[in-house]
């Protein structure tokens, strides 16, 4: 098996896909925190499917990452 290295291991626990829609920065910036959400998201859902998270700590966590990025969308 091959070594992973920082950036590989980053790149496969955390994808980011690539973004199509109209470049600018902060359409750019919105899509990173969007993605990021997801990912965290998903965490989140196998932790709780697996009961690991309660229902309700996990109800927590997922809204306040929306909060989150309806705050950092409206910073710019």
């Amino acid at each position: 098996m091959a070594n992973l290295n920082q950036s590989d291991t980053n790149t496969f626990i955390y994808p980011i896909s690539h973004y199509y829609g109209q470049v600018k920065p902060e359409n750019l910036l919105f899509n990173a925190n969007l993605q990021e959400l997801a990912q965290k998201v998903g965490y989140i859902s196998a932790l709780e499917t697996n009961g690991k998270l309660d229902p309700e700590d996990a109800y927590k966590q997922i809204k306040a990452l929306w909060k989150q990025l309806k705050h950092s969308k409206k910073g710019y």
